[in-house]
């Protein structure tokens, strides 16, 4: 894949999307329990150099329910995805992101993340939220 639209068609051929818009798509991803979802939004990047990336992202949390040092110390034993800080209406959420280059993304590499990304984040946001599915 080396454009977003084509990004785009395998997204709808794999996932049922609530959010389309230009360079920003989102879908729920079911996990294997049926009864939780996690919700993934995928965008275009572009780096100063004019590189494209992928970022795929999702919510785990709101910061002030994480320590910073554990997002950390959690970065350095990840292997697919990393812990970053976003706002969402205001408020600072802990997410857990990956970036593809796209001289080397394919439909397998990027399915491929999102089976690693949204299983991990749906099982910290459990043992940090367990009283709801935040997305």
């Amino acid at each position: 894949m080396e454009t977003f639209a084509e990004v785009r068609k395998h997204i709808l051929d794999n996932h049922s999307l609530f959010i389309d818009e230009p360079f920003q798509l989102a879908f729920d991803c079911p996990m294997d329990d049926g009864d939780r979802n996690q919700a993934i939004f995928i965008a275009e990047l572009k780096a100063a150099d004019n590189r494209r990336y992928l970022r795929v992202e999702t919510l785990i949390c709101p910061l002030a329910d994480f320590d910073a040092e554990k997002c950390l110390r959690i970065n350095l034993i990840l292997r697919v995805g990393y812990l970053a800080v976003g706002d969402l209406d205001g408020i600072a959420y802990v997410k857990m992101c990956e970036n593809l280059p796209y001289h080397s993304l394919s439909g397998e590499e990027l399915e491929y993340v999102i089976s690693h990304v949204a299983p991990m984040a749906d099982r910290m946001e459990q043992a940090l939220e367990s009283s709801h599915d935040i997305a």
